[in-house]
């Protein structure tokens, strides 16, 4: 792994943050982590960090203040990563595969744990991030302490085919695509049709968590917006299950870390705080 300087922080109070490049058999990960000084640590905090999974267009700069106001709230470290193909990551080396939400749990997950000596920790996922999160809480039981998903699809709706279609519709415009290069750079189309083309295949629309999620045997909160563009109050009920807590977010879109920063943080730290205890 090659560690890069550390990134500037806002004052010296502030969760300290760290870049790193991971290597995998595909290509390089870039990576952040925030971690709380030790005197800032809160009750209920310390222990086993959250790991943040990015949503179909997402990147760790998408993130904006929020993996920090995380870290500081509930005294964890915390790490988000560009996927492979995204952000500052390298190219992803030929089309995505059908599979590739599960197949983030097996590959890259196993990798930034070895590089980071992460032994568990607690997984965050917005969007297809959280179906991430779900399959990695799935094939890494003995890691994976807690799951917490935002805006998370658990099947593939009528209204997530819309919303993307109409996203797609967008993209065509060379300006729109042009926002998304200051994130991804020359990757950006790749972004775009990574998310678009595999999302409206037919060879995709069966696709669903269910096997995944009856295999998760950590606490699950399953956070969505009233107003979600891709994805109706049943993705969380279904994800929550018999066992999982739905929080259902009034007013609220596709993206809560934006749009309701505070009220997301204070959510998930309370949430964490009875779930993960400070040594777990």
């Amino acid at each position: 792994m090659t560690q890069i300087a550390p990134a500037e922080t806002a004052a010296p109070t502030a969760p300290v943050a760290q870049d790193h490049l991971i290597p995998t058999p595909r290509g390089r990960l870039f990576a952040r982590s925030w971690t709380p000084p030790a005197s800032e640590e809160r009750v209920g905090g310390g222990g086993v960090p959250i790991l943040l999974f990015h949503d179909s267009l997402g990147c760790v700069a998408l993130w904006r203040s929020f993996p920090e106001r995380l870290a500081a709230a509930t005294g964890r470290r915390v790490i988000a990563y560009d996927r492979l193909g995204f952000g500052r990551s390298d190219p992803y080396p030929g089309l995505l595969p059908i599979d590739f939400v599960a197949a983030e749990a097996r590959e890259a997950v196993p990798a930034i744990c070895d590089a980071l000596g992460i032994d568990g920790f607690i997984a965050c996922g917005h969007s297809v991030g959280g179906g991430m999160g779900i399959h990695t809480a799935a094939a890494l039981p003995e890691r994976c302490r807690a799951l917490v998903t935002i805006a998370a699809q658990a099947f593939v709706e009528d209204r997530t085919i819309a919303g993307i279609e109409v996203a797609k519709a967008g993209f065509q415009r060379p300006e729109e695509l042009a926002k998304l290069a200051r994130y991804h750079g020359d990757k950006a189309r790749w972004v775009v049709d990574a998310w678009t083309e595999t999302w409206l295949s037919p060879v995709f629309a069966e696709w669903t968590v269910d096997a995944a999620r009856a295999r998760v045997r950590c606490p699950v909160l399953a956070i969505h917006g009233e107003l979600d563009e891709y994805g109706s109050p049943e993705h969380p009920r279904r994800i929550a299950g018999t066992t999982g807590t739905a929080r259902i977010l009034a007013g609220i879109g596709h993206v809560p870390h934006r749009e309701c920063e505070d009220d997301l943080v204070e959510l998930i730290s309370g949430f964490l705080a009875g779930a993960v205890p400070a040594a777990g």
